[in-house]
């Protein structure tokens, strides 16, 4: 899969599944690498 950035770059992943992060908090932006999970609920 390939996705063009904002601004105007292009990441690749070869994965079979991937997910794009909506949060932004993935260290692998812009694929998800489940950060949000981390975030805790009150």
């Amino acid at each position: 899969m390939e996705v063009e950035l904002e601004d105007g770059t292009t990441v690749t992943s070869d994965r079979f599944r991937v997910a794009l992060c909506t949060c932004r908090r993935s260290r692998r932006y812009p694929w998800c690498d489940t950060s949000h999970r981390d975030r805790t609920q009150g």
